[in-house]
């Protein structure tokens, strides 16, 4: 792809999804990253983790990648980092709470030698033939910035994820002044998030949520159970205010919240008093009603804190009918079945439980239409890029743009991997890289694909029969078996009859042959497999994955 001095941005992630936001911005032989972050599996993606972006343009240009800059901390924006660093290693830059953050994950999956550079709102950095200046925005994190990235073909504004909020709980306000300063001196493209399009007004202050929690607090008599994301530092600090001022001490449980919590206190961003912090083995010392626990699991995820209590499978804590339980976060899309079950069986254990649907207990992070607007009038960019959101919201913001004046042809609506090239007087769509979703399972990177996640659902549901034989190959005969073993498909115990003609459809596909001989054994397997499926299909309707296996006895 010729370059000739124009400006490219191509979204890795964060279009038509939410989540997995990557962005590489690209002029000449200069490449910057703007966030790497990761997504959660879909309910269809069986035993995986996580998903990430497909890095695999940035590998076969690392020696074109300048560096990584990013917006805030939260995982979306963060979660790919140790996988991808490791593969595409540059310098990184971000606010501290955010290299914090990063730090943690690089460190648990044993990647070093990535040079950090912290910064401060407004402050700007040289990375290659980019100039990149962060501004301060609210969020439901600290140190989120949005970014004026200046190259010589003009000037981005990205806005990371941001709302307007007037009264944050931290005292600093959306640094209005630079935006509309940058406007003033010219904006070639807005990348601006989507998440709340769809959502008219504006986005109720984090304040609000300060005076729910006091209210909680105040009528609870046993415990005060409150889960929510650990990277909230904002929401942490009023949710802790409040239990201290109604006399409670503190213990964080869940890997996540004791890690998150013990980094902002080091960096200043969370304070408690010494005496009001408990270790989870300090709990027993206390009366119910002086006791706050602050743990992970408002997203209903099965290994969490919050769903270890509900079930009863916490080494330390079980949910009893004194306690109070506040979930303050919305269902990220997706994860509505999980969090209802959780929600469940906290009632089942007879517990108050507050969520979203009940009270105040959680406000956005993200800017509804109004502020949306506001962005776009202080930046006045010539070209809009909608990013950070499923395609309606895409098309919606679009839609809004053109509302604020903005010409159609000057709007383009991404896909993950285009490449949109920009500069003065043109934009256009200037061809593909390869994108798409990489798989995290376990210590696996890459290596569960479309074969294998179909596989696991077709076990899942169907379950698996072995067939399991031996043959003397001297003398081409069958010595033993065929042994039918099943897993997932029927209780054997209870169903002999249709294990016993099972083996008989086998004992009459092995006759058949006579004397066997070694090239006959993938004949012979593959008719188990379609008689077997043909067999068991026309006699129970089920339709398991059958698996073969000769041993050879020479």
């Amino acid at each position: 792809m010729p370059n000739n001095h124009k400006l490219r941005i191509i979204p890795l992630g964060g279009v038509d999804e939410i989540g997995k936001n990557m962005t590489a911005i690209e002029y000449d032989d200069d490449i910057l990253v703007v966030d790497c972050g990761s997504i959660f599996p879909k309910e269809d993606m069986l035993g995986i983790d996580l998903v990430i972006p497909d890095a695999s343009y940035l590998a076969a240009n690392k020696h074109r990648v300048r560096g990584y800059v990013f917006t805030h901390g939260h995982e979306d924006h963060i979660g790919a980092t140790p996988y991808i660093l490791r593969e595409v290693p540059a310098p990184i830059w971000g606010t501290r709470l955010t290299l914090a953050l990063i730090d943690i994950k690089l460190r648990e999956h044993r990647v070093s030698g990535i040079p950090f550079n912290a910064v401060e709102p407004r402050d700007e950095v040289k990375i290659g033939q980019f100039t990149v200046k962060f501004i301060k925005v609210n969020h439901s994190i600290s140190g989120a910035c949005a970014l004026a990235i200046t190259t010589p073909a003009g000037t981005i504004v990205h806005s990371g994820d941001f709302k307007i909020d007037f009264t944050p709980v931290d005292g600093e306000v959306t640094d209005l002044s630079s935006l509309a300063a940058i406007g003033d001196a010219g904006v070639l493209a807005l990348l601006c998030e989507s998440t709340n399009i769809e959502r008219p007004g504006y986005t109720m202050s984090e304040k609000k949520i300060g005076e729910t929690f006091v209210n909680q607090f105040r009528n609870a008599q046993g415990r005060v159970i409150v889960a929510m994301f650990a990277s909230n530092i904002n929401r942490l600090q009023q949710v802790i205010d409040s239990g201290i001022r109604f006399g409670r001490r503190v213990c964080f449980i869940g890997r996540s919240m004791i890690s998150v919590s013990r980094v902002a206190m080091q960096l200043g961003e969370l304070s408690i008093p010494d005496d009001y912090l408990l270790e989870v083995d300090d709990l027993d010392r206390y009366q119910d009603d002086e006791l706050l626990i602050l743990t992970t699991g408002s997203q209903g995820e099965p290994m969490s804190g919050l769903t270890r209590m509900a079930f009863s499978e916490h080494r330390k804590l079980q949910i009893k009918p004194s306690d109070k339980v506040i979930i303050s976060a919305t269902p990220i899309p997706g994860n509505e079945k999980f969090v209802s079950r959780v929600i469940n069986q906290l009632y089942r254990c007879g517990a108050e439980v507050i969520y979203e649907a009940m009270a105040e207990v959680h406000v956005s992070g993200h800017a509804c239409q109004e502020e949306i607007k506001l962005m776009h009038t202080l930046v006045r960019p010539k070209y809009f890029i909608p990013v950070h959101g499923e395609y309606r919201m895409l098309w919606q913001h679009a839609e809004l743009a053109e509302s604020l004046g903005m010409e159609r042809q000057n709007i383009i609506l991404p896909a993950a991997g285009q490449v949109i090239e920009m500069s003065r007087d043109s934009l256009s769509i200037a061809g593909t890289v390869p994108t798409g979703e990489v798989l995290v399972d376990g210590l696996g990177i890459g290596d569960v694909g479309n074969v294998v996640l179909r596989d696991r659902k077709h076990l899942s549901q169907d379950g698996l029969i072995i067939v399991a034989m031996a043959f003397d190959r001297t003398n081409g005969i069958l010595v033993s078996g065929p042994d039918v073993i099943s897993r997932g498909f029927v209780y054997v115990r209870e169903n002999e009859d249709i294990i016993e003609s099972t083996r008989d459809v086998v004992r009459t596909i092995i006759a058949s042959y006579g004397r066997i001989e070694g090239s006959d054994w993938p004949s012979i397997k593959n008719r188990i497999k379609d008689e077997l499926h043909r067999f068991i299909y026309e006699k129970i309707k089920r339709n398991p994955m059958i698996l073969p296996i000769i041993v050879d006895l020479g």
